[in-house]
């Protein structure tokens, strides 16, 4: 894909360090989590930062 902008990084890691309990594994549920949380006036920055939150949620390991 490429390189994540860093305001996207920034939103993204902000987002999860308030509010991690709320994102899941799965990028429909996180795009609509944050329509619930967050104002994010773009379609494609929304999808930008819900695909970040995605990855992040998929690469932890658990434990």
């Amino acid at each position: 894909m490429g390189i994540k902008p860093s305001y996207i990084k920034n939103l993204g890691s902000a987002l999860l360090a308030k509010q991690r309990d709320y994102f899941t594994k799965n990028f429909d549920e996180n795009k609509q989590q944050l329509g619930k949380s967050a104002v994010i006036e773009s379609k494609r920055v929304r999808n930008r930062v819900a695909g970040y939150i995605t990855r992040k949620m998929n690469s932890k390991k658990q434990p």
